[in-house]
């Protein structure tokens, strides 16, 4: 598999703070990934320089070799850990938008999703429970046909069984040739699907390994591990 997203000595200050310390990430294609850290650890801010949203005070992070900007949100599906969708709009106009504003939507997807949870489309989003407006989210998210899924805190404030619902939908919809960033620091609900970890920690990466490596070397879950190097 090729390199889908590089960050090379990245790093991100604000005044005296360092919110991200020379940090070094290579990820292929094909792989789930989990950024695991507690709250404060500089996951958000990492996100944040892949998808645009901030600019790095030094080192450099691309996807597909080229630096972020306009031809890597092409390929980059991102979920934020905040509403940003228009609370007044009707689910079918939204689904509109982003068939208008991605070329790589795809509407048949994003209508099949909607009805297996059956979310009336005509419904505006601001009529809708926090745990189905994060549902109708993910699925504009997944409907992508992205290189890149980059998605922050995808289950957290929402009730288990639809957090069983969000991991089944980034399972089942994603190209085998993708990848799957996913922030969180609920480790235990999503180890199963993980392939790979980075653990983070005051801006550094304080691991990166397969899941697998994680339990032939250390005999332990991902979760134990994480609360062992965190003390959580």
């Amino acid at each position: 598999m090729s390199t889908i997203l590089e960050c090379k000595n990245l790093t991100k200050r604000y005044g005296n703070f360092t919110a991200l310390d020379q940090i070094n990430i290579s990820l292929e294609g094909g792989h789930i990934v989990g950024l695991l850290g507690p709250n404060g650890s500089g996951k958000t801010t990492l996100i944040k320089i892949i998808n645009g949203l901030l600019t790095p005070t030094s080192g450099e992070a691309t996807v597909h070799g080229k630096p972020i900007g306009v031809e890597s949100k092409k390929v980059i599906s991102y979920l934020p850990d905040h509403t940003y969708l228009n609370k007044n709009m009707r689910i079918r106009d939204i689904i509109d938008y982003f068939e208008d504003f991605y070329s790589d939507f795809d509407t048949k997807r994003a209508y099949d999703m909607l009805a297996k949870l059956s979310i009336n489309p005509t419904d505006k989003l601001k009529t809708m429970s926090k745990g189905t407006k994060e549902k109708v989210q993910l699925i504009l998210v997944m409907s992508r046909h992205a290189d890149l899924y980059v998605l922050d805190e995808p289950i957290a404030g929402v009730d288990p069984a639809a957090r069983d619902y969000i991991l089944n939908t980034i399972l089942s919809n994603y190209d085998e040739n993708a990848t799957i960033l996913i922030s969180t620091h609920l480790i235990a609900d999503i180890e199963n699907i993980l392939d790979q970890v980075i653990f983070i920690h005051n801006g550094h990466i304080r691991l990166s390994s397969t899941v697998e490596e994680i339990r032939e070397q250390n005999g332990k879950s991902v979760d134990a591990l994480f609360r062992e190097v965190f003390k959580c």
